[in-house]
């Protein structure tokens, strides 16, 4: 994408465009869904009937928003990018429109992902993501020769192309395990001629469903404030300098790689049997987990920190300068990524506690962290940029992180919290890899740059 479309107008115009359908993704991916939905399906005695209910619903809001959207897209891309002039606002707008279907598409991936959660099989859920990836790679190939226009339209196609071959790869797991006879009964299950059953499933149903909603809400409110700033920090960068969104977006692309790869997915996986716990009173086993969890978490994310840091610029470089992507866009790219890494650590470790906010179905707590997490994070972005620019919003993010993660460990309690990280051996650990790691890159970095003096001086 960098190679084709650089850090320009048409880069930001694509980026402005997925933000929104990738904000649903990163927040229903994340768990957002799954967190209020699998609790309440797990206490279901009709878990066929609601799931599908539930899968109805989504589906049919969800339909009716994008099919709105794409007879009036103009003002969602207005509030999308405000900063926008006329003309950048008259490319975007048809972009927009084939974008937000996308929404439909990731919701019933996640909607399956939540089903295979409750059997534990994670593999279609973890290996989703790359066939979006895949598809928009195949786009760009493929419009390679056109204009930076027609390369918008075909990438834009190739999103919803990796929806659609998102939710195909859940289809073989689900009739494996008896998911889709699950649903599909369960569904059958209200037409009952008996209609004392008709009457105990649909007043079953109708509480379960009320139970869902009334945590769904708050839960996709205290999950998504990463997500939600991300979002802001793009339209605020509308009115920074051309390129600002594409900068922003790059280094968070990258910043995302470890905290989905260890962070998410510890969480996902850990969330299932952090629920049931709880529903057992099993604290003793619940700490335990989380202790083994913190431990892993901190020692990955700061070794990863630590690394993308010192080696900001190289790996911007690689990943990116070619084609339209320019040394001076590598540069900023780089400093952005680096701002960003400073909040890994918070944001990954926010997310292993949340579980157990959520898992005690008190997402009206978790919701209120994240809106006082998300408006001081705000506050921090309008003040940094006049300062920074768009190097001020990536470090108001961090900080908005570093807020998220204290306010949830004072909601988890203190001394509970404080009994989780009593282990000097494994902090001593982390302690001398996160010194050897140092050493290494800087010796790494020393010997690349007498490499390059050398071949440099020999050329001459």
């Amino acid at each position: 994408m960098a190679n084709i479309l650089g850090a320009g107008v048409y880069s930001d115009i694509f980026f402005v465009a997925f933000k929104l359908p990738n904000l649903f993704r990163r927040i229903f991916a994340e768990g957002s869904f799954s967190q209020s939905f699998l609790p309440s399906f797990i206490r279901s005695s009709i878990k066929g009937g609601f799931a599908s209910l539930v899968g109805l619903i989504f589906c049919g809001v969800l339909f009716m928003w994008c099919l709105l959207v794409a007879l009036n897209p103009l003002w969602l891309t207005k509030l999308l990018a405000y900063g926008f002039d006329e003309e950048t606002l008259k490319l975007c707008t048809p972009i927009v429109a084939i974008n937000f279907w996308y929404l439909l598409l990731v919701f019933i991936t996640t909607f399956l992902g939540a089903l295979l959660q409750y059997k534990h099989s994670f593999f279609a859920s973890a290996y989703s993501a790359s066939l979006l990836n895949l598809c928009m790679i195949l786009a760009l190939l493929i419009s390679k020769e056109k204009t930076h226009l027609e390369a918008l339209y075909y990438l834009s196609y190739g999103v919803l192309l990796g929806g659609v071959a998102q939710i195909l790869l859940h289809f073989y797991p689900l009739v494996k395990l008896g998911l889709w006879d699950l649903l599909f009964k369960g569904l059958l299950g209200f037409k009952t001629k008996n209609t004392n059953k008709k009457e105990y499933r649909l007043n079953r149903a109708k509480k379960d469903l009320k139970a869902f909603f009334k945590q769904f809400f708050p839960s996709v409110l205290g999950n998504s404030s990463a997500q939600i700033a991300s979002f802001l920090d793009t339209t605020i960068a509308s009115f920074l300098a051309s390129g600002s969104v594409s900068y922003l977006y790059y280094a968070n692309r990258v910043f995302q790689l470890p905290l989905a790869l260890f962070a998410i997915a510890i969480s996902t996986a850990l969330f299932p049997s952090i629920a049931i716990a709880l529903k057992n009173n099993q604290q003793d086993l619940i700490l335990q987990r989380l202790q083994k969890a913190w431990f892993f978490l901190v020692g990955v994310l700061l070794l990863c920190s630590i690394g993308g840091i010192m080696l900001s610029k190289e790996i911007t470089e690689l990943l990116f300068e070619r084609g339209q992507f320019s040394p001076k866009d590598t540069l900023i790219t780089s400093q952005v990524f680096s701002l960003y890494l400073l909040g890994l650590l918070p944001f990954g470790l926010t997310k292993l506690f949340s579980l157990w906010l959520y898992a005690k179905l008190e997402q009206k707590k978790a919701a209120k962290i994240s809106l006082i997490s998300l408006f001081l994070g705000l506050a921090a972005s309008l003040s940094l940029m006049p300062l920074l620019g768009v190097l001020g919003l990536a470090l108001a993010n961090s900080l908005s992180g570093l807020f998220l993660f204290v306010l949830t460990i004072k909601a988890f309690g203190f001394q509970s919290f404080l009994g989780i990280i009593k282990n000097l051996k494994s902090w001593l650990v982390i302690l001398f890899l996160a010194c050897v790691e140092i050493l290494l890159l800087l010796a790494f970095k020393s010997w690349v740059t007498h490499l390059y003096l050398f071949y440099y001086f020999q050329g001459f």
